[in-house]
């Protein structure tokens, strides 16, 4: 059953589609992961990957409920529309398991575009796919949108640092988009009353922006 919750290494190298299975393989958090499981594939999502869009939608839900922490919601339509439209970084183990995820949304006719709902399998954790999946989604929003600046918003110390190294700098709210949709996003985050309650100057997330004049 679809969840109802409503939930940002390319070298231009094009990958090979990896081979969709119907029982992904089982590996605990825990567990050991063999080697050859750790070279991943990391590419643009398209229209074959529908398939993996619920289980990025539990993962991303049950993320964080264990974190305790805000999310902004996408439903799955919404991320089925990201990966048509070639706005979607996934990656897989080389068996074909889902391994990772993320996407991008430009706002104000391309002027900003933000890297939103990075995840991470959890047996995939602590392996450094996540700054992997997080530079391929940097190199897209670069690719597709050269003059816009490109903005996270994040309540995690990992992807603050990830977003540093890529050159993102800290920035209060005023600086990130006025498009109101992207606002209406954050209504399904537990922590949208703080939002609303601080006339959406600052949350409980760490606004950071890459300034292409900058890069």
């Amino acid at each position: 059953m679809k969840t109802e919750q409503r939930i940002t290494d390319s070298s231009g190298i094009d990958f090979p589609l990896p081979v969709l299975i119907a029982h992904k393989t089982a590996l605990s958090q825990n567990s050991t992961i063999p080697g050859e499981l750790l070279d991943f594939i990391i590419e643009v999502a398209n229209a074959h990957h529908i398939f993996w869009v619920k289980e990025i939608c539990d993962t991303t839900l049950s993320s964080a409920i264990a974190r305790g922490t805000g999310i902004s919601g996408r439903s799955p339509e919404s991320l089925e529309t990201k990966i048509k439209n070639g706005d979607a970084v996934i990656a897989f183990a080389s068996d074909g398991t889902w391994a990772g995820f993320s996407f991008i949304s430009s706002w104000e006719n391309g002027r900003f575009v933000s890297n939103s709902g990075l995840i991470v399998a959890p047996q995939f954790r602590h392996t450094g796919l996540a700054k992997r999946i997080k530079r391929k989604t940097f190199e897209l929003s670069r690719q597709k949108y050269p003059e816009a600046s490109i903005f996270s918003l994040t309540t995690g110390l990992a992807v603050m640092k990830m977003n540093h190294e890529l050159g993102f700098e800290p920035v209060t709210y005023s600086e990130l988009t006025n498009d109101e949709v992207f606002w209406e996003s954050c209504k399904s985050c537990v922590n949208c009353p703080i939002l609303m309650s601080k006339q959406r100057k600052n949350c409980l997330c760490t606004a950071m922006k890459y300034d292409p004049e900058n890069g």
